[in-house]
């Protein structure tokens, strides 16, 4: 007796406009639904199902929530047919990448609209030290903090600076903006007549650049100076 069945398609025999990878390629990493992306990281499914059914169904399994996938342990996720310790390891590192992501974007970048703003995100790199050290912050052109560098480190009363560090800092981050800072652990607030040399120096390589430098911090445990409040940049 002939037995009617239907024959099961793997992806490949897909139209290819439906094939996951070619769906992002032709339209766009948004067009893909979740299963979609998840099949794209296991690259193949069973026997008995397709990567994308495959990843449906582990869906399916946490209520169509990715907390809840990420919740998964490896050996929760390697209880499914289909899916070997790699493809685990894969959904669980791109998961734990979109955690780090978000958690990125979710903390608010610092703007500085004062030298107080600039002292209070300088005050704890600076707190206890014994030796002078080199430090810039990075803004971009909301004047919003997006890294901080240490430049150089030095002796208890002098730090040596060279300003094309500071300028390879600023061009590596994309930066349009930056605040020079150095500590003075002797307790003195006011700059020597290096810390100007050195601050005119940078400012004037930085008009090279388009770098705006809005302001040279010193910090000690009296207090800070600041070279914008006292018209000295």
């Amino acid at each position: 007796m002939k037995q009617n069945y239907t024959r099961k398609l793997n992806i490949k025999q897909w139209a290819e406009q439906d094939r996951p990878r070619e769906k992002l390629l032709l339209n766009g990493r948004r067009s893909l639904s979740e299963a979609e992306l998840i099949a794209i990281l296991i690259g193949s499914g069973s026997n008995a199902e397709t990567a994308v059914e495959l990843s449906r169904r582990v869906l399916g399994d946490v209520g169509n929530d990715l907390a809840n996938l990420a919740k998964l342990s490896l050996a929760d996720l390697c209880a499914y047919k289909g899916i070997g310790e790699a493809k685990a390891i894969a959904i669980i590192a791109a998961l734990e990448l979109g955690r780090r992501r978000k958690d990125k974007i979710s903390v608010e970048k610092p703007q500085i609209k004062s030298s107080e703003d600039a002292y209070h995100i300088l005050q704890t790199i600076y707190a206890d030290l014994d030796h002078e050290e080199f430090w810039i912050l990075l803004l971009n052109t909301s004047n919003k903090v997006i890294g901080k560098e240490l430049i150089s480190k030095g002796g208890s009363g002098v730090v040596a600076v060279d300003a094309k560090t500071v300028f390879q800092s600023v061009l590596q981050a994309k930066a349009t903006g930056i605040i020079l800072s150095h500590n003075h652990p002797s307790g003195a607030l006011r700059p020597s007549m290096a810390d100007k040399n050195l601050t005119n120096k940078i400012v004037e390589g930085a008009k090279c650049l388009d770098i705006r430098v809005l302001d040279h911090i010193i910090i000690s445990d009296e207090g800070y100076y600041s070279f914008l409040d006292h018209e000295d940049i």
